[in-house]
């Protein structure tokens, strides 16, 4: 035998053939623990779907009704809506104004009895008075705006 054949390495146990260390943490195919204070990226729970976000308030439309204005607010005065409605009583007013439904309506009886006796003013008045129920922030006989 030659010289290379019989050195000392060869009669050594083959490291090739041994599986390598497992790594630290745990053996294969588990999870190395977590970090002490928590989970990898562990973020904050959001707020469920319809739930009202941190930081910007109730939406709007939600929570309980407010009793001073149950049929809702003026968006920039904030004024209580009444309980009539702006379009049906311009839309009455136009319609049969000459009898003065949309006055009454309204509750607004006296101006209502004086459109029934002159028939509207001719349809004039009731003309201009349905148009002005429904281009302007009208209110009832309590004072209270129109809903629109």
């Amino acid at each position: 035998m030659s010289d290379f054949e019989n050195r000392p390495e060869d009669n050594r146990p083959d490291d090739s053939q041994q599986p390598p260390p497992p790594p630290p943490g745990g053996a294969y195919g588990q999870q190395p623990p977590p970090p002490p204070g928590g989970a990898y990226g562990h973020q904050p729970q959001q707020p469920g779907w319809g739930q009202p976000q941190p930081g910007y308030g109730a939406p709007m439309g939600f929570g309980a009704p407010d009793p001073a204005a149950p049929f809702g607010r003026h968006p920039m005065t904030g004024e209580p809506y009444g309980d009539k409605s702006k379009i049906i009583a311009g839309v009455l007013q136009l319609l049969v104004g000459a009898f003065g439904v949309g006055r009454f309506y309204t509750g607004h009886t006296g101006m209502a009895i004086l459109q029934l006796c002159t028939l509207g003013g001719c349809g004039i008045w009731s003309l201009i008075d349905g148009i002005m129920l429904l281009v302007t922030d009208s209110r009832d006989s309590n004072g209270r705006l129109l809903r629109t």
